[in-house]
C-alpha cells in the first residue's frame, strides 16, 4: 500500500466553468470572472441556483437557493442557463485527456475522476511535474481548469485537490497530514456532513486534528461501531478503497445524491427518486437503451449502504415505468432510518431496437412515452433545468453541491 499514488481530479465550478466556455465560444462574457450563477430561467429570474461562480460565492450565494433571493444579495448577477448536452461533452473531453496517463482511471461524477498513478513512475517519474502537464493541458485544450490532488489513496488525494483553488496541484501524502487536514474545521473532512459535523462540535471536537485525536470509546458515543471507525480513520488519513476501472462495455446509469438535511419521510424520498429516474432514463434514451434492471442504494447515518434491485421481464425506458419500481423497492427495503444519501440505478442495457409487446397492453404508455420525448426535446433544445415535473419541484432545495446529476458514467469516460 506504500507505493500507491493516487490523482484526484476535480474541474473547478465545474457547470459554470463549462456554461463560461460554451459563453466565450460564442463571444460571450467570461462567466468565471463575474458574480453569475448556472441555473433557472435568465428571463424570468425564477428557478433555484444550480451552481455558482467564486465572485458570486463572495456575495453569499449558495447552491440551491431561490434565484430570486440570490438576485437579492446580488442584484447585477449574471444567470446562464444550463446546457447539459453541452456538460456531457466537456465531461468526456477531459475524461479523455486522463485517460491518457494511466489505464485505472475511475470516474467519481461528471466532474471528478481518480486515477490510479501506482507503478506509472517509470513512465512519469516527477508526479507533481505530470499532474501539472494534465492540468495545463485540459485548460489549453478545452478551457477551462482543474484542481489535481495527490496522494498515497483516494481520501487523501480527494482532500488535497480542495484545497486552494482553482487551477492548482496539491498533494497530501502521509507526512503532510498533520500540518494540512488536521487544522481543517471538521466539517471539511471528505463525507462528515453537517449533521455529524455538529455532533462532533457538541463534543467539543471541532477541528480533523481534534476527530483524529479522539477516542474510540468518545466517537462511539456519537456514531455505530462502524461510524465511528469510519471517522477516526480518515481524520488519520487512512482509506484502503480501489480506483475501480470500469470496463468500457460496461451498461448502466445511474444518479446518486447526498442531501442536505436527512430524509425521513417516504414522500420527500419518492420525489428525490422521481427526480432522478428523469435524470437516467434521459441519458439511456440518448443512449438508444432499454432498461431490464432497476436498483436503488441508499446510506444511513451509521454510513450503512442498503441497496435492493429488480429484474423486469420486459426491457422499458419509461420514466414513469421505472420510478414505479423504483418506489416499489425503497417501500420493499427501507424501514424508517434517517437517509443521508440516495441514489437510483438502472442497468442490464438492451440496445437492440426491438420491444417485447405484452399481452395486456397499457394504453397510458404511449402517452408516457410522447411525455418523455417532449421533455426530452426540451431539455435538449434549452438545457437541463427548462423544465420540471411539478412534484420534484420541493426536493431542489435539499439537495447540495454533491447532486452530481449524471453519476451514471460506468460507461463516460471512456468515450470521445
Amino acid at each position: 500500500m506504500a507505493d500507491r499514488l493516487i490523482f484526484h481530479i476535480d474541474v473547478n465550478s465545474a457547470f459554470v466553468s463549462w456554461s463560461a466556455v460554451e459563453q466565450l465560444n460564442n463571444g460571450g462574457i467570461d462567466l468565471r470572472q463575474v458574480p453569475s450563477i448556472v441555473g433557472g430561467d435568465p428571463k424570468s429570474r425564477t428557478g433555484i441556483v444550480a451552481a455558482k461562480s467564486i465572485p458570486a460565492k463572495k456575495y453569499g450565494i449558495v447552491t440551491g437557493e431561490p434565484v430570486s433571493q440570490a438576485l437579492r444579495k446580488c442584484p447585477n448577477l449574471v444567470i446562464a442557463k444550463s446546457n447539459f448536452n453541452w456538460y456531457v461533452k466537456c465531461s468526456r473531453a477531459f475524461k479523455v485527456i486522463c485517460q491518457e496517463y494511466t489505464p485505472t482511471m475511475q470516474s467519481f461524477s461528471i466532474d471528478e475522476v481518480f486515477l490510479d498513478m501506482s507503478g506509472m513512475h517509470y513512465i512519469y517519474p516527477d508526479p507533481i511535474a505530470t499532474a501539472n502537464e494534465i492540468k495545463d493541458r485540459i485548460y489549453n485544450e478545452l478551457g477551462f481548469t482543474v484542481n489535481v490532488g495527490i496522494g498515497e489513496n483516494k481520501l487523501c488525494a480527494k482532500m488535497a485537490s480542495d484545497f486552494e483553488k482553482p487551477n492548482k496541484v496539491h498533494t497530501l501524502f502521509p507526512d503532510e497530514i498533520k500540518a494540512k487536514m488536521w487544522p481543517l474545521p471538521v466539517g471539511e473532512l471528505f463525507t462528515c456532513g453537517k449533521s455529524s459535523a455538529a455532533k462532533l462540535k457538541s463534543f467539543n471536537i471541532n477541528t480533523i486534528g481534534q476527530l483524529a485525536n479522539a477516542s474510540m470509546e468518545e466517537l462511539s458515543m456519537l456514531f455505530s461501531p462502524k461510524g465511528a471507525l469510519h471517522f477516526h480513520q480518515y481524520a488519520n488519513g487512512i482509506d484502503d478503497s480501489p480506483v475501480v476501472d470500469e470496463p468500457e462495455d460496461a451498461k448502466g446509469y445511474s444518479a446518486e445524491t447526498t442531501v442536505e438535511e436527512d430524509l425521513v419521510d417516504i414522500e420527500s424520498i419518492n420525489r428525490l427518486l422521481l427526480a432522478q429516474a428523469d435524470v437516467v432514463t434521459a441519458r439511456m434514451r440518448a443512449d438508444d437503451g432499454k432498461c431490464r434492471c432497476v436498483g436503488v442504494t441508499y446510506r444511513t447515518l451509521d454510513f450503512t449502504n442498503k441497496s435492493h434491485q429488480r429484474k423486469i421481464e420486459v426491457a422499458t425506458d419509461v420514466t414513469d415505468e421505472i420510478y414505479k419500481i423504483a418506489k416499489e423497492l425503497i417501500k420493499e427495503s427501507w424501514h424508517g432510518e434517517p437517509i443521508r444519501l440516495l441514489g437510483l440505478s438502472i442497468t442490464d442495457i438492451d440496445r437492440d431496437g426491438f420491444e417485447q409487446l405484452s399481452l395486456f397492453q397499457d394504453e397510458n404508455k404511449e402517452k408516457r412515452k410522447a411525455l418523455d420525448s417532449t421533455l426530452d426535446s426540451i431539455r435538449g433544445r434549452f438545457g437541463n433545468g427548462a423544465v420540471q415535473r411539478a412534484s420534484t419541484l420541493d426536493t431542489a432545495g435539499r439537495i447540495n453541491r454533491k447532486f452530481k446529476a449524471e453519476q451514471d458514467l460506468k460507461n463516460e469516460g471512456k468515450r470521445p
